[in-house]
């Protein structure tokens, strides 16, 4: 099908929501079942002197981790107030493939970068301190970051042309200018 070129008045649907609502959950996800559940790592479990087998260690790492879900509830919240703000705008997609696919998406780039900047640029953290911090972990949250871009990117695109369908369905239905329709 061929894409539809937009005009001068048309707005795309926005897709910041759907990112942000997904990195604010890839956080939650990392956060929660990670860090709280698992306890395989906190977010500064691999920084010298704050081993979070001691309770200073611990404490410094529950701080961190808090902030860690501070950042993560504030783009949870950011999604939210996007699609407000895209809803009154009328640029809200009426098509559930084009948001899961953008919060999907979301989640993916949000373990991609957490799993490139703690973990290997910064080293703050490994996926799994509990066994000392294997490289294999860490490649593998990696893996899974680009995994759920793809898979995000591909449900993504399904909507979009869920949307295309309906707007070459809609201008089919139009009648010509100066004519009766069909």
């Amino acid at each position: 099908m061929a894409r539809r070129p937009t005009t001068a008045g048309e707005r795309l649907p926005s897709k910041a929501s759907g990112l942000l609502y997904g990195i604010g959950f890839g956080g939650f996800v990392d956060g929660i079942v990670l860090h709280q559940i698992l306890q395989w790592h906190h977010m500064i479990s691999s920084v010298d002197g704050r081993d979070p087998g001691t309770l200073a260690g611990l404490e410094a790492n529950t701080v961190a981790d808090g902030f860690f879900h501070l950042g993560t509830w504030l783009a949870a919240v950011a999604g939210m107030v996007t699609a407000l703000v895209a809803w009154r705008q009328g640029r809200i997609a009426p098509s559930w493939r084009f948001h899961l696919g953008l919060v999907v998406a979301g989640w993916g780039l949000f373990d991609l970068v957490e799993g490139l900047v703690d973990h290997h640029i910064l080293g703050v953290h490994h996926v799994r301190d509990d066994l000392g911090g294997p490289l294999a972990w860490d490649l593998g949250f990696l893996l899974s970051g680009v995994l759920l871009v793809a898979v995000g990117a591909l449900v993504h695109r399904r909507g979009v042309r869920d949307l295309e369908a309906r707007a070459d369905a809609r201008s089919d239905r139009q009648p010509s200018a100066g004519g009766t329709p069909p």
